[in-house]
C-alpha cells in the first residue's frame, strides 16, 4: 500500500470544506466551542462507524452501490438543504433552538453526507483491502482514518474559535455564506 497516497487522500477529503465542516464552523461561530465539540464527537463516531461498515460490508455494497448512491444523493441533498435553511434562519439570541449542535446531529450527518459516504466506501476498498484483508490491519487503518477525520473536525472548531470575534461582527453575512455553501454542496451532488 502506498502510505503517502493513502494519507494524502484521507487528509484532502477530511480537511476540505464539506457539509460537516461547514456545520461545525457555523456551530462554533453561533453557539460556541462547547456545542461544536459535542457535534464533532458525534461526527467522529459516525465517521468511524461508516468506516467499519465499509470494511465489513464492502463486498455486498459493491453489488448495490448504484441503488445506494441514488438514495444517499436524495437524502443527503435534502438534509444539507434543510441544514442550510436552519443556518440561514439561525437566531443567535436563542441558542437553545439550535438542533444542529448535538452529538446525535453530528452522528447522523455522517450517514447523510454524500462526501463522507463516498469517502468511506472508497478509502477502505481502494487503499487498504488490496493489500490487507486481516481484521487487525483493517481496524488499525480505520482507527488512523477516524483520527484524521477527528483532527479535521477539530481544526474547523479551532478556526471558528480563532475567528469568532470577526465572525460575530458579520453574523448575518457569515450565516448566509455558510447556508449558500451547504446549498451549493447539495446541488453539486447532482452535477
Amino acid at each position: 500500500m502506498n502510505i503517502a497516497s493513502f494519507l494524502l487522500y484521507c487528509f484532502i477529503v477530511t480537511f476540505t470544506p464539506g457539509p460537516t465542516n461547514i456545520v461545525i464552523l457555523s456551530t462554533t461561530h453561533n453557539f460556541g466551542t462547547k456545542k461544536a465539540i459535542k457535534y464533532t464527537y458525534g461526527a467522529t463516531v459516525g465517521f468511524g462507524l461508516l468506516l467499519v461498515i465499509s470494511a465489513i460490508l464492502n463486498t455486498i455494497l459493491i453489488t448495490v452501490i448504484p441503488k445506494i448512491m441514488i438514495v444517499m444523493q436524495i437524502i443527503g441533498s435534502c438534509y444539507m438543504l434543510y441544514l442550510a435553511v436552519l443556518i440561514y434562519r439561525m437566531d443567535t439570541s436563542n441558542p437553545k433552538g439550535n438542533q444542529t449542535a448535538s452529538f446525535m446531529s453530528g452522528f447522523l450527518m455522517q450517514f447523510l453526507n454524500p462526501k463522507v459516504v463516498l469517502f468511506t466506501m472508497t478509502v477502505i476498498p481502494g487503499f487498504v483491502m488490496p493489500h490487507y484483508m486481516g481484521m487487525t490491519p483493517l481496524m488499525i487503518c480505520i482507527i488512523v482514518i477516524t483520527l484524521i477525520g477527528f483532527l479535521a473536525f477539530i481544526t474547523w472548531v479551532l478556526f471558528g474559535a480563532i475567528f469568532k470575534e470577526f465572525l460575530q461582527r458579520h453574523t448575518k453575512t457569515v450565516n448566509v455564506m455558510m447556508a449558500l455553501s451547504l446549498a451549493y454542496a447539495a446541488v453539486m451532488i447532482w452535477m
